[in-house]
């Protein structure tokens, strides 16, 4: 299999073939995201036994990858009725058996790394690099580990205990850690570093990865085709933004597809306070992003319980990024406090029956925050994406390994 589509430059509009991994238009000096556009407008999503590619008419995928699982959405009524809402609906990616959700690293980030691998050509021999700040890295090294795709992971040696899985990893999945105290920022700038040797490495890209956004997009095609229409509001903590850039052009796409409404979906993206450089950019009223100097960011990124949304150099001010997506959907940023993503975990567990991870609880702690001051509608149809969860159901039902990094960095070529 391959999906049919064509690229489109979302600063120029310029429209070209994607020659192989392309992460920018090669005909463009200045940056830009690049966006698939897919052949088929309509898109066939009730083959459930295809995972994740259930979606795959607007995934840029060349191949099914073994063991994928999809976002699973459902009408809440306890928490719903808790806020006093009449179509709440939860999009949960994680491990919640109950519910059909069977994310092994529950994560949402599965939905990108199924989508990125099943994007590499099948010719390619180089070792794909990813930077993360620790939820990334699990999902690509689980699916990387199950079908043998060469894969090498940065992330901060602070983050290790977010690196767990339930089988041995193959050892074509391979860590390097920056060291203890620095932050997510600091695992990129080192990866950028094995990235110059284009011989034997190539990055996955992030953000610019149209594969990356289009696997993400899945929670909101989940949400949509579950609730029959493209939803009114869209709940969801952020680090670099992606995800919410992602749903917004999930969005323009079920539009296109026409049988789900023409709702431009209002975004409301969160950050882990006082993480913030994406609120403050945002309420400054600017495009521009002030990028946090190293010493703030490892300070304020070790505070936070959301440790995977401390993201200093995000894709906002990018054409096509985050700026563009807010501004499009008439959007705006929120945040929630460590207390408040606690509490807000605790009521999420205590009436939904399912754990969440910190990340979930700051887009829940936001949606309740904007109920109670009056600002949503009670019947709109609101979208909460829960990102993760399930993970203390997994532990408890599993036994689980911990990765450890490369001590050894002649390793690298074994």
């Amino acid at each position: 299999m391959s999906t049919e589509y064509i690229l489109k430059n979302c600063a120029t509009g310029r429209l070209f073939e994607d020659t192989g991994w392309l992460l920018s238009d090669p005909q463009c000096v200045d940056p830009s995201l690049i966006r698939a556009l897919y052949k088929k407008k309509q898109i066939d999503y009730d083959r459930e036994e295809n995972g994740l590619y259930r979606y795959a008419d607007w995934m840029p995928v060349r191949r099914m990858l073994k063991g994928s699982a999809a976002p699973v959405t459902y009408k809440s009524e306890a928490l719903a009725g808790h806020l006093g809402l009449k179509k709440l609906y939860v999009t949960f990616s994680g491990y919640w058996p109950q519910r059909g959700a069977f994310m092994k690293t529950c994560s949402f980030k599965e939905t990108e790394a199924y989508s990125v691998c099943a994007h590499i050509p099948e010719n390619e021999k180089r070792t794909m690099i990813v930077a993360s700040a620790g939820n990334t890295a699990r999902a690509f090294a689980r699916v990387c580990s199950e079908n043998k795709i060469p894969l090498l992971l940065f992330v901060p040696y602070d983050n290790l205990d977010t690196l767990w899985f339930e089988d041995r990893l193959d050892p074509c999945v391979k860590l390097i850690c920056s060291p203890s105290g620095s932050d997510y920022y600091d695992a990129i700038e080192l990866s950028n570093r094995y990235c110059e040797d284009k011989i034997h490495f190539f990055a996955e890209g992030g953000a610019k990865n149209i594969a990356r956004r289009d696997g993400m997009g899945t929670t909101v095609l989940s949400a949509t085709t579950f609730i029959g229409r493209i939803p009114d509001y869209y709940f969801q903590a952020v680090g670099s933004g992606t995800g919410a850039i992602a749903a917004w052009e999930a969005n323009k796409r079920l539009i296109e597809d026409g049988r789900f409404g023409n709702t431009v979906m209002r975004l409301i993206p969160s950050q882990n306070a006082p993480f913030l450089p994406i609120y403050k950019a945002w309420n400054s009223a600017g495009r521009e992003l002030e990028i946090m100097n190293a010493g703030e960011a490892r300070q304020k990124s070790s505070s936070i319980r959301a440790k995977v949304l401390a993201n200093r150099k995000p894709p906002y001010s990018i054409p096509g990024g985050l700026y563009d997506a807010l501004s499009e959907t008439g959007g705006y940023m929120d945040y929630a406090t460590n207390d408040e993503l606690e509490r807000a975990k605790r009521l999420f567990e205590e009436l939904e029956g399912i754990d969440i991870d910190p990340a979930a609880g700051v887009a829940t702690a936001s949606l309740i925050k904007n109920v109670r001051s009056g600002i949503i509608d009670p019947q709109a149809v609101i979208m909460l994406n829960i990102t993760g969860g399930g993970e203390e159901l997994f532990k408890k039902e599993h036994s689980v390994k911990y990765m450890k990094p490369l001590e050894d960095l002649s390793l690298l070529s074994a």
